[in-house]
């Protein structure tokens, strides 16, 4: 039943948008590859991505490198 209502929240089409504003100069490597991770290669990029549990616990990882548009 649980994957049920995962599964009807993914296919709702609840995204947010990300922008990288900071840079992955003298950071961690996992920090890094978060980035990579999101999608994000370039200073400004937006990405679309899915809202899941996992995108937002990415997103947390690296706040201060990211912003959240609206």
């Amino acid at each position: 039943m649980a994957t049920a209502k995962k599964t009807a929240k993914a296919k709702s089409g609840a995204t947010v948008k990300v922008r990288r504003i900071g840079s992955p100069i003298r950071r961690e490597g996992d920090q890094r590859k978060t980035l990579l991770g999101l999608g994000l290669k370039r200073a400004n990029q937006v990405v679309e991505l899915q809202d899941t549990p996992s995108i937002q616990g990415m997103i947390r990882k690296v706040h201060h490198l990211v912003e959240v548009v609206k």
